[in-house]
């Protein structure tokens, strides 16, 4: 729904700006194909949001300012401030159109009585999250602080080379005008505050080693101002074909590059197809390396195994011992999958983002079952230390694998006493 809402909304935004119908076409075909846009809604995440939000709001912003609709800018606010409970990524597209409106002649728009009411509803609709922020010591910062540690620091130029290559070449020249178009054509000279934003958000994103997904929130709304800015080279007969001839190879480009986005084939049948094709998907997390197939589904994978391997080294623990046996993992995709598919499992801990804050889980164990790599850093924690089995699984995330799962028996000091030393945010 998000994904064909965002069509939508982009082909609205073309039309705001004068696009006609080959206009509003190309936007509506470059968000519904392009193949970083349709594996950011292959899974129901937080980042399937950011494009619709994020283009949603420029949009509104554009029918402020050209049609004089206060209540578009009412509903910009209503936007952002949904969109800021559910991803603060949107405060980065905020301050960077706050930015390009400080500096531009659109700054009219600062003295709009609907555009600062937008603003004070935002701010009422993101209240609760950022009280939870302030009572939790503003968790977010860390979890930023933590990505530059996390995710792989990739240059430039190879940054840009991943952009062109995921949002499908062919759209290149689309998103590249809908740039620089503002600052050169005169019926869309009003859009330069959109344009600031755009490249405010690509220094913050660089700057803080972001992800390549972290810029697709600002491609449908560059899609639009492209399309309304090269729709006349669409005139003449021989513009029209040169347009549905690049329109039909983007489309067979992104074909071919569904299955590496959307989930088409089997693990298995996928690794093939990467395999022949040579396709591999740039390293965005440390943790990546030596993965088969891409992060979207690899993250997605293995957790079943994952669980029974927990089970079994579950099974091997004397029944009079496990009231006071825990289970302690490293991560909470381990945490959440012992949750949903274990049986007869105690709630499991981790020290890991959300599953720190739940803490013990009203549990107070004295032995603890441990899946984690190191073996030898376990053992000054534990009286005994029994291995009881290891982590496989072909499709998941390398680092899931080749882990250890112990019993650690008479944990020392007590796990309560442990336990704020646990915490991991990432």
């Amino acid at each position: 729904m998000a994904a064909a809402a965002l069509v939508w909304i982009a082909a609205r935004l073309a039309r705001t700006l004068g696009g006609g119908t080959w206009a509003v076409g190309l936007t509506g075909l470059a968000c519904a194909i392009a193949p970083m846009l349709m594996g950011l809604a292959a899974t129901l995440n937080t980042s399937v949001f950011d494009p619709l939000a994020w283009t949603a709001i420029a949009w509104l912003l554009v029918r402020g300012l050209r049609e004089g609709d206060d209540r578009a800018l009412v509903l910009a606010g209503v936007v952002a401030g949904v969109a800021l409970e559910i991803k603060y990524s949107v405060a980065f597209w905020m301050a960077g159109l706050a930015l390009g409106l400080l500096v531009t002649p659109q700054r009219i728009l600062l003295r709009r009585r609907g555009l600062w009411i937008g603003l004070a509803l935002a701010a009422v609709i993101a209240l609760p999250s950022a009280l939870w922020q302030w009572r939790h010591g503003f968790l977010f910062l860390e979890l930023t602080a933590a990505a530059r540690d996390k995710n792989v620091a990739v240059g430039a130029w190879s940054f840009l080379h991943n952009q062109i290559r995921v949002m499908n070449p062919l759209f290149t020249p689309l998103w590249l005008a809908g740039l620089v178009a503002p600052l050169i054509v005169r019926r869309l000279r009003d859009l330069r505050f959109i344009a600031i934003a755009c490249v405010v958000v690509v220094v913050i994103v660089r700057a803080g080693h972001g992800k390549d997904y972290y810029l697709s929130p600002l491609y449908p709304t560059l899609f639009a101002i492209g399309a309304a800015a090269l729709e006349p080279l669409t005139r003449p007969l021989a513009g029209r074909l040169v347009t549905c001839a690049g329109a039909a190879l983007a489309v067979m480009l992104s074909a071919i590059a569904a299955p590496v986005a959307l989930p088409i084939l089997s693990p298995a049948a996928l690794a093939r197809y990467m395999t022949r094709l040579h396709i591999a998907p740039q390293q965005q997390e440390r943790s990546f390396r030596g993965t088969v197939l891409p992060q979207v589904f690899a993250d997605q994978l293995g957790w079943h195994d994952f669980t029974r391997e927990v089970e079994t080294a579950w099974a091997q623990i004397p029944a009079g011992d496990r009231p006071a046996t825990g289970i302690k993992v490293d991560n909470y995709g381990e945490a959440a999958a012992l949750d949903l598919y274990g049986h007869a499992l105690p709630p499991a801990l981790s020290g890991h983002n959300q599953y720190f804050l739940w803490g013990l889980r009203g549990q107070h164990p004295t032995d603890l079952l441990v899946v984690q790599h190191d073996l030898d850093a376990l053992r000054p924690y534990c009286r005994e230390t029994l291995v009881l089995g290891t982590t496989s699984s072909l499709w998941a995330m390398a680092v899931e694998n080749g882990k250890i799962i112990a019993l650690c028996r008479g944990v020392t000091p007590p796990i309560r006493t442990l336990w704020p030393h646990l915490k991991i945010y990432e």
